[in-house]
């Protein structure tokens, strides 16, 4: 099931690449953006970096060859309208983050455009279409409350058994625009609006952009979805301590390997503000 590390893969499609990103991120994105270019096996057209407007971005976009989007002009929503919060946790740039990666159409030129986490590095060959299907990474095991809010949402709950929610997801840009208005229309209101009154903010895992995308495209185009695992390995030291033998060690087993150094656009109450 997990295939040659080595097999040689490719699409002619050409995709976009979108990242949001903070500046506690600047210790892994480095190394996300140059696996993108190493793995992704599409021709890549614009590398979005969607982040507040700090120097140190603003310098490793120039330095990568990146295109900088300031994250407070993407849509009428900031960071700080999330209101995702309690006296312990606040959680509102993760939301802010989520809405970001449903921004992509408006942003992106290709009509495809994959969105991956800043923390996430992948480590062998990936393809996001297959013929006519569209190739999503899953893993098996989810939060309970992400399909509470999906079928406040959309009115139906959720079809695919396997979770969508793997640090990189494809998106058809033509599909996002109609899983949108779907939202609107039911809600009549805008989808970003939908989404914050369909939440149980006193919950931390109460929407999930990856599993809303995921499950609509499973259940609006049935057969159209190949789900292959994420095999996905979480680490928590740091990346420049990775030696290349590791990785490809690493390489044999997984697809992606993920920092969760990072807590930024997750913190305690107690922390100070991003």
């Amino acid at each position: 099931m997990a295939g040659s590390p080595q097999a040689q893969i490719s699409s002619r499609t050409p995709i976009d690449i979108l990242i949001p990103a903070i500046e506690k991120d600047l210790k892994t994105l480095p190394f996300v953006i140059d696996a993108v270019r190493k793995y992704v096996k599409h021709p890549i057209g614009s590398i979005l970096i969607v982040a507040p407007r700090k120097e140190r971005i603003l310098e490793l976009c120039r330095r990568k060859g990146c295109r900088f989007v300031d994250e407070d002009t993407v849509f009428p929503l900031t960071k700080k309208d999330m209101n995702y919060r309690s006296r312990t946790w606040d959680r509102s740039g993760w939301l802010f983050q989520q809405m970001l990666k449903f921004c992509g159409d408006s942003l992106c030129s290709s009509d495809y455009y994959l969105v991956i986490d800043a923390d996430t590095v992948l480590i062998r060959p990936h393809v996001f279409l297959s013929g006519k299907k569209t190739v999503f990474y899953c893993r098996n095991w989810s939060q309970p409350e992400y399909f509470k809010t999906y079928r406040k949402l959309l009115g139906r709950k959720r079809s695919a058994s396997v979770s969508f929610v793997t640090h990189y997801m494809l998106f058809d840009k033509a599909k996002l625009v109609q899983l949108k208005k779907a939202i609107e229309a039911r809600h009549q209101t805008k989808w970003y609006y939908a989404i914050l009154r369909s939440m149980n903010k006193s919950r931390q895992f109460a929407f999930s952009e990856f599993e809303t995308y995921g499950n609509f495209l499973h259940s609006t185009y049935p057969g159209k979805l190949l789900l292959k695992p994420a095999l996905n390995r979480s680490l928590h030291t740091g990346i420049a301590r990775l030696s290349k033998a590791r990785v490809r060690q690493l390489a044999g087993t997984y697809r992606s390997i993920s920092f969760h150094e990072r807590k930024g656009y997750v913190r305690t109450r107690k922390a100070g503000r991003r």
